[in-house]
Protein backbone atom coordinates (compact mmCIF):
# COMPACT_ATOMS: atom_id res chain seq x y z
CA UNK A 1 0.00 0.00 0.00
CA UNK A 2 3.28 2.07 -0.59
CA UNK A 3 1.26 4.38 -3.01
CA UNK A 4 -1.40 5.53 -0.70
CA UNK A 5 -2.00 8.65 0.73
CA UNK A 6 -1.57 8.86 4.49
CA UNK A 7 -2.82 10.90 7.43
CA UNK A 8 -0.55 11.89 10.27
CA UNK A 9 -2.23 9.12 12.10
CA UNK A 10 -0.79 6.57 9.98
CA UNK A 11 1.46 5.36 12.55
CA UNK A 12 -0.66 5.72 15.49
CA UNK A 13 -2.73 3.00 13.99
CA UNK A 14 -0.18 0.59 13.35
CA UNK A 15 1.04 1.23 17.00
CA UNK A 16 -2.73 0.20 18.52
CA UNK A 17 -3.46 -2.42 15.76
CA UNK A 18 -5.57 -0.89 13.25
CA UNK A 19 -5.96 -3.15 10.22
CA UNK A 20 -5.30 -0.70 7.74
CA UNK A 21 -6.62 -0.98 4.03
CA UNK A 22 -7.19 0.65 0.88
CA UNK A 23 -9.99 3.21 1.00
CA UNK A 24 -10.65 5.90 -1.77
CA UNK A 25 -6.45 5.86 -1.69
CA UNK A 26 -6.38 6.67 1.73
CA UNK A 27 -4.27 3.85 3.83
CA UNK A 28 -7.15 4.02 6.87
CA UNK A 29 -7.74 1.71 9.87
CA UNK A 30 -11.36 -0.64 9.22
CA UNK A 31 -11.08 -1.81 12.89
CA UNK A 32 -8.76 -2.38 15.65
CA UNK A 33 -10.06 -4.69 17.86
CA UNK A 34 -13.64 -5.46 16.44
CA UNK A 35 -16.28 -3.58 14.20
CA UNK A 36 -18.99 -4.97 16.42
CA UNK A 37 -17.43 -4.20 19.56
CA UNK A 38 -16.26 -0.20 18.39
CA UNK A 39 -20.04 0.18 17.05
CA UNK A 40 -21.64 -0.85 20.26
CA UNK A 41 -18.81 1.52 22.45
CA UNK A 42 -20.36 4.73 19.86
CA UNK A 43 -23.71 3.62 20.98
CA UNK A 44 -22.84 3.00 24.40
CA UNK A 45 -20.23 5.16 25.45
CA UNK A 46 -18.10 6.74 22.68
CA UNK A 47 -15.80 6.39 19.68
CA UNK A 48 -12.59 8.33 18.95
CA UNK A 49 -12.51 8.14 14.66
CA UNK A 50 -9.24 9.41 12.70
CA UNK A 51 -11.45 11.71 9.29
CA UNK A 52 -8.52 13.31 8.33
CA UNK A 53 -8.80 11.94 5.07
CA UNK A 54 -11.71 14.55 4.46
CA UNK A 55 -10.84 17.37 2.70
CA UNK A 56 -10.92 21.17 3.72
CA UNK A 57 -12.00 24.47 1.89
CA UNK A 58 -11.49 28.35 2.56
CA UNK A 59 -14.10 30.10 0.37
CA UNK A 60 -13.18 33.88 1.11
CA UNK A 61 -14.21 37.33 -0.20
CA UNK A 62 -16.96 39.82 -0.48
CA UNK A 63 -19.44 37.36 -2.37
CA UNK A 64 -18.54 34.45 -0.88
CA UNK A 65 -21.68 33.90 0.54
CA UNK A 66 -23.73 34.29 -2.48
CA UNK A 67 -21.31 31.89 -4.76
CA UNK A 68 -22.22 29.33 -2.07
CA UNK A 69 -25.41 29.75 -2.14
CA UNK A 70 -25.52 29.50 -5.96
CA UNK A 71 -23.12 26.36 -5.37
CA UNK A 72 -25.19 24.66 -2.97
CA UNK A 73 -28.86 23.16 -2.56
CA UNK A 74 -29.04 24.07 1.20
CA UNK A 75 -29.47 28.16 2.20
CA UNK A 76 -26.53 29.48 3.35
CA UNK A 77 -28.17 32.82 3.78
CA UNK A 78 -29.18 31.47 6.79
CA UNK A 79 -26.21 31.02 8.39
CA UNK A 80 -24.37 33.41 11.22
CA UNK A 81 -21.34 33.15 12.18
CA UNK A 82 -20.48 30.00 14.32
CA UNK A 83 -22.88 27.53 12.46
CA UNK A 84 -22.36 24.86 9.85
CA UNK A 85 -24.92 23.93 6.99
CA UNK A 86 -25.49 20.31 5.75
CA UNK A 87 -25.85 20.45 2.00
CA UNK A 88 -25.64 18.62 -1.65
CA UNK A 89 -23.86 20.41 -4.47
CA UNK A 90 -25.38 19.13 -7.82
CA UNK A 91 -24.89 19.16 -11.32
CA UNK A 92 -27.34 21.46 -13.07
CA UNK A 93 -28.80 17.75 -14.03
CA UNK A 94 -29.93 17.45 -10.61
CA UNK A 95 -27.11 14.91 -9.64
CA UNK A 96 -24.87 15.23 -6.59
CA UNK A 97 -21.64 16.27 -7.04
CA UNK A 98 -20.91 15.50 -3.50
CA UNK A 99 -22.39 16.53 0.07
CA UNK A 100 -20.14 18.47 2.41
CA UNK A 101 -20.16 20.80 5.59
CA UNK A 102 -20.48 24.44 5.17
CA UNK A 103 -18.78 26.71 8.16
CA UNK A 104 -19.18 30.20 8.38
CA UNK A 105 -16.57 31.95 10.29
CA UNK A 106 -17.85 35.75 9.09
CA UNK A 107 -19.86 37.36 6.12
CA UNK A 108 -16.57 37.05 3.74
CA UNK A 109 -15.35 33.26 5.63
CA UNK A 110 -16.10 30.02 4.81
CA UNK A 111 -14.65 26.88 5.46
CA UNK A 112 -15.94 23.70 3.82
CA UNK A 113 -15.30 19.87 4.42
CA UNK A 114 -15.68 17.59 1.45
CA UNK A 115 -15.48 14.02 1.11
CA UNK A 116 -12.13 12.38 1.06
CA UNK A 117 -12.76 10.55 -2.55
CA UNK A 118 -14.02 13.55 -3.64
CA UNK A 119 -11.36 16.02 -3.13
CA UNK A 120 -9.75 16.85 -6.48
CA UNK A 121 -13.11 16.51 -8.68
CA UNK A 122 -14.90 18.70 -6.24
CA UNK A 123 -12.13 21.55 -6.04
CA UNK A 124 -11.86 21.39 -9.95
CA UNK A 125 -16.17 22.04 -10.06
CA UNK A 126 -15.48 24.84 -7.27
CA UNK A 127 -12.81 26.64 -9.08
CA UNK A 128 -14.96 26.42 -12.44
CA UNK A 129 -18.38 27.57 -10.33
CA UNK A 130 -16.09 30.62 -8.65
CA UNK A 131 -14.76 32.02 -11.94
CA UNK A 132 -17.43 34.33 -12.14
CA UNK A 133 -17.62 35.41 -8.74
CA UNK A 134 -15.69 37.40 -6.28
CA UNK A 135 -14.24 34.64 -4.36
CA UNK A 136 -10.63 33.11 -3.61
CA UNK A 137 -11.01 29.28 -3.12
CA UNK A 138 -7.96 27.59 -1.71
CA UNK A 139 -7.51 23.85 -0.71
CA UNK A 140 -7.01 23.36 2.77
CA UNK A 141 -6.63 19.65 3.26
CA UNK A 142 -3.20 19.17 3.68
CA UNK A 143 -2.94 21.25 6.32
CA UNK A 144 -5.67 20.00 8.91
CA UNK A 145 -6.25 16.52 10.91
CA UNK A 146 -9.43 15.94 11.99
CA UNK A 147 -10.41 13.31 15.05
CA UNK A 148 -14.50 12.95 15.61
CA UNK A 149 -15.57 11.91 19.26
CA UNK A 150 -18.41 10.43 19.30
CA UNK A 151 -21.27 8.66 21.26
CA UNK A 152 -23.01 9.49 24.60
CA UNK A 153 -19.67 10.22 26.68
CA UNK A 154 -17.97 12.30 23.75
CA UNK A 155 -19.09 15.92 25.41
CA UNK A 156 -17.80 15.02 28.73
CA UNK A 157 -14.80 13.30 27.64
CA UNK A 158 -13.34 16.61 24.89
CA UNK A 159 -15.10 18.99 27.99
CA UNK A 160 -12.76 17.49 30.29
CA UNK A 161 -9.81 18.35 27.57
CA UNK A 162 -10.97 22.20 27.13
CA UNK A 163 -12.02 25.44 28.42
CA UNK A 164 -14.94 25.94 26.25
CA UNK A 165 -18.16 25.54 27.29
CA UNK A 166 -19.07 22.75 25.22
CA UNK A 167 -22.79 22.91 27.02
CA UNK A 168 -23.14 25.92 25.39
CA UNK A 169 -22.61 24.60 21.87
CA UNK A 170 -25.58 23.59 20.04
CA UNK A 171 -25.84 20.66 17.26
CA UNK A 172 -24.32 21.82 13.80
CA UNK A 173 -22.65 24.99 16.09
CA UNK A 174 -19.23 25.38 16.32
CA UNK A 175 -16.26 27.12 18.19
CA UNK A 176 -12.87 27.75 18.16
CA UNK A 177 -10.73 27.02 21.01
CA UNK A 178 -7.33 24.28 22.70
CA UNK A 179 -7.94 21.02 23.18
CA UNK A 180 -5.41 19.36 24.93
CA UNK A 181 -3.78 22.61 24.35
CA UNK A 182 -4.02 22.09 20.58
CA UNK A 183 -5.64 24.62 18.71
CA UNK A 184 -8.96 22.87 17.36
CA UNK A 185 -12.07 24.18 15.19
CA UNK A 186 -14.70 22.16 17.65
CA UNK A 187 -17.80 21.29 15.77
CA UNK A 188 -20.86 19.53 17.25
CA UNK A 189 -21.50 17.56 14.21
CA UNK A 190 -20.57 13.70 13.22
CA UNK A 191 -21.59 11.07 11.05
CA UNK A 192 -22.82 8.09 13.52
CA UNK A 193 -26.31 9.45 14.21
CA UNK A 194 -24.92 9.98 18.18
CA UNK A 195 -23.69 13.41 19.94
CA UNK A 196 -20.42 13.74 19.15
CA UNK A 197 -17.70 16.71 18.10
CA UNK A 198 -15.17 16.61 14.79
CA UNK A 199 -11.95 18.59 15.46
CA UNK A 200 -10.35 20.05 12.81
CA UNK A 201 -6.52 20.74 13.89
CA UNK A 202 -3.44 21.35 12.65
CA UNK A 203 -1.60 18.27 11.30
CA UNK A 204 1.30 18.12 13.20
CA UNK A 205 -0.73 18.45 16.22
CA UNK A 206 -2.61 14.88 15.29
CA UNK A 207 -0.98 12.53 17.13
CA UNK A 208 -0.78 14.62 20.28
CA UNK A 209 -4.17 15.21 20.17
CA UNK A 210 -5.16 11.50 19.39
CA UNK A 211 -3.04 10.21 22.52
CA UNK A 212 -4.48 12.81 24.83
CA UNK A 213 -8.45 12.24 23.38
CA UNK A 214 -8.26 8.27 23.92
CA UNK A 215 -6.54 8.45 27.65
CA UNK A 216 -9.31 10.87 28.34
CA UNK A 217 -11.51 8.39 27.11
CA UNK A 218 -10.25 5.32 28.65
CA UNK A 219 -12.30 5.66 32.47
CA UNK A 220 -15.75 5.97 30.36
CA UNK A 221 -15.17 2.99 27.62
CA UNK A 222 -14.19 4.98 24.30
CA UNK A 223 -12.49 2.90 21.97
CA UNK A 224 -10.56 3.45 19.00
CA UNK A 225 -13.24 3.04 15.94
CA UNK A 226 -12.51 2.29 12.28
CA UNK A 227 -14.04 2.92 9.24
CA UNK A 228 -16.24 -0.73 9.45
CA UNK A 229 -18.21 0.90 12.57
CA UNK A 230 -17.96 4.71 10.69
CA UNK A 231 -20.28 2.97 8.04
CA UNK A 232 -22.28 0.64 9.95
CA UNK A 233 -22.97 3.50 12.34
CA UNK A 234 -24.38 5.60 9.51
CA UNK A 235 -26.29 3.51 8.16
CA UNK A 236 -28.35 2.49 11.07
CA UNK A 237 -28.76 6.61 11.64
CA UNK A 238 -29.69 6.41 7.63
CA UNK A 239 -27.24 9.14 6.53
CA UNK A 240 -26.35 9.17 3.06
CA UNK A 241 -22.82 7.57 1.52
CA UNK A 242 -21.49 9.32 -1.28
CA UNK A 243 -21.47 7.04 -4.24
CA UNK A 244 -24.04 4.58 -2.75
CA UNK A 245 -27.62 6.82 -1.61
CA UNK A 246 -26.39 9.98 -3.25
CA UNK A 247 -24.28 9.63 -6.94
CA UNK A 248 -23.57 11.95 -10.12
CA UNK A 249 -27.24 10.02 -10.94
CA UNK A 250 -29.26 10.19 -7.91
CA UNK A 251 -30.40 13.27 -6.80
CA UNK A 252 -31.25 14.49 -3.18
CA UNK A 253 -34.82 13.97 -4.10
CA UNK A 254 -34.65 10.81 -5.25
CA UNK A 255 -32.74 9.92 -2.00
CA UNK A 256 -34.71 11.40 0.36
CA UNK A 257 -33.02 14.74 0.89
CA UNK A 258 -35.57 17.11 0.36
CA UNK A 259 -34.72 18.94 3.47
CA UNK A 260 -31.95 20.34 2.43
CA UNK A 261 -32.88 21.55 -1.35
CA UNK A 262 -34.06 25.03 -1.00
CA UNK A 263 -36.18 25.87 -4.37
CA UNK A 264 -37.42 28.75 -2.79
CA UNK A 265 -34.34 30.38 -1.21
CA UNK A 266 -34.73 33.75 -3.31
CA UNK A 267 -31.88 32.60 -5.21
CA UNK A 268 -30.79 30.55 -8.50
CA UNK A 269 -28.45 27.52 -7.40
CA UNK A 270 -26.78 25.13 -9.78
CA UNK A 271 -29.36 22.17 -10.64
CA UNK A 272 -32.58 24.21 -9.61
CA UNK A 273 -34.61 23.53 -12.87
CA UNK A 274 -34.08 20.18 -12.30
CA UNK A 275 -34.80 19.92 -8.84
CA UNK A 276 -38.32 21.57 -9.83
CA UNK A 277 -38.72 19.14 -12.91
CA UNK A 278 -38.56 16.66 -10.63
CA UNK A 279 -40.51 17.59 -7.56
CA UNK A 280 -43.62 18.69 -9.86
CA UNK A 281 -43.54 15.70 -12.29
CA UNK A 282 -42.72 13.23 -9.39
CA UNK A 283 -38.95 11.15 -9.11
CA UNK A 284 -39.51 8.09 -11.09
CA UNK A 285 -36.96 6.17 -8.38
CA UNK A 286 -36.66 6.81 -4.85
CA UNK A 287 -34.29 5.64 -2.16
CA UNK A 288 -35.91 3.19 0.29
CA UNK A 289 -34.20 1.37 3.57
CA UNK A 290 -34.80 -2.04 4.82
CA UNK A 291 -34.65 -4.31 7.32
CA UNK A 292 -34.60 -8.14 6.82
CA UNK A 293 -35.13 -10.26 10.35
CA UNK A 294 -32.28 -12.20 8.92
CA UNK A 295 -28.40 -11.85 9.73
CA UNK A 296 -27.61 -12.66 6.35
CA UNK A 297 -25.27 -9.17 4.48
CA UNK A 298 -27.96 -7.90 1.92
CA UNK A 299 -24.38 -6.79 -0.59
CA UNK A 300 -24.68 -3.31 -2.45
CA UNK A 301 -25.71 -4.25 -6.11
CA UNK A 302 -27.84 -6.89 -5.06
CA UNK A 303 -31.21 -6.94 -7.14
CA UNK A 304 -34.34 -6.16 -5.85
CA UNK A 305 -37.82 -7.98 -6.75
CA UNK A 306 -40.98 -7.09 -6.58
CA UNK A 307 -44.36 -9.45 -5.95
CA UNK A 308 -44.20 -11.15 -9.47
CA UNK A 309 -40.22 -11.73 -8.79
CA UNK A 310 -39.22 -8.74 -11.34
CA UNK A 311 -36.26 -6.51 -10.83
CA UNK A 312 -37.39 -3.24 -9.55
CA UNK A 313 -33.86 -1.73 -8.26
CA UNK A 314 -30.78 -2.19 -6.60
CA UNK A 315 -29.43 -2.05 -2.91
CA UNK A 316 -26.80 0.29 -2.91
CA UNK A 317 -25.70 -0.22 0.82
CA UNK A 318 -26.11 -3.11 3.31
CA UNK A 319 -24.47 -4.27 6.67
CA UNK A 320 -25.48 -5.89 9.45
CA UNK A 321 -26.61 -3.95 12.09
CA UNK A 322 -25.16 -4.65 15.59
CA UNK A 323 -27.99 -3.05 17.73
CA UNK A 324 -30.64 -4.57 16.10
CA UNK A 325 -28.44 -8.34 15.29
CA UNK A 326 -30.25 -8.42 11.88
CA UNK A 327 -29.42 -7.32 8.34
CA UNK A 328 -29.87 -3.94 7.27
CA UNK A 329 -29.59 -1.70 4.15
CA UNK A 330 -30.81 0.29 1.68
CA UNK A 331 -31.94 0.29 -1.90
CA UNK A 332 -32.69 2.09 -5.23
CA UNK A 333 -36.43 0.50 -6.58
CA UNK A 334 -38.43 2.87 -8.67
CA UNK A 335 -41.43 4.69 -7.32
CA UNK A 336 -44.00 3.04 -7.64
CA UNK A 337 -42.58 -0.26 -6.35
CA UNK A 338 -41.76 1.01 -3.46
CA UNK A 339 -45.62 0.72 -2.68
CA UNK A 340 -45.80 -2.76 -2.22
CA UNK A 341 -43.60 -5.79 -1.01
CA UNK A 342 -40.27 -5.57 -2.33
CA UNK A 343 -37.48 -8.91 -1.47
CA UNK A 344 -33.71 -10.00 -2.34
CA UNK A 345 -32.25 -13.36 -3.37
CA UNK A 346 -29.81 -14.61 -1.06
CA UNK A 347 -27.76 -17.92 -2.25
CA UNK A 348 -31.17 -18.84 -3.82
CA UNK A 349 -33.32 -17.91 -0.56
CA UNK A 350 -35.95 -15.23 -1.22
CA UNK A 351 -35.78 -12.31 1.94
CA UNK A 352 -38.73 -9.82 2.24
CA UNK A 353 -37.57 -6.30 2.93
CA UNK A 354 -39.62 -4.91 5.57
CA UNK A 355 -39.33 -0.91 4.97
CA UNK A 356 -38.42 1.09 7.39
CA UNK A 357 -37.62 5.22 8.07
CA UNK A 358 -34.89 5.39 9.58
CA UNK A 359 -33.17 5.72 11.93
CA UNK A 360 -33.19 2.26 12.58
CA UNK A 361 -32.12 2.79 16.60
CA UNK A 362 -33.29 5.42 19.18
CA UNK A 363 -30.55 8.56 18.57
CA UNK A 364 -29.06 10.40 21.46
CA UNK A 365 -27.71 13.19 19.58
CA UNK A 366 -27.06 17.02 20.74
CA UNK A 367 -30.44 19.19 20.43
Amino acid sequence: MSDLKRTPLRDFHAAHGGRLVDFAGWEMPVQYRSILEEHKAVRRTAGLFDVSHMGEVDVRGPQAGAFLNYLVTNDVAKLHPGRVLYSPMCYPSGGVVDDLLVYMHGPEDYFLCINAGNIDKDLAWIHQQAAAFKVTVTDRSADYAQLAVQGPKAAAIVQSLTGAKLATVKYYHFVEGTVAGVHCLISRTGYTGEDGFELYHAAGDATELAAALLKAGQPHGMELAGLGARDSLRLEAGYPLYGHEITQDISPLTAGLGWTVKLDKGADFIGRDALVAEKQNGAKQKIVFFKTGDRRIVRAETPVLGPDGAVVGRVVSGTLSPVLNEAIGSALVTTAAAAQPLAVDIRGARLNLHLVKPPFVELKKSS
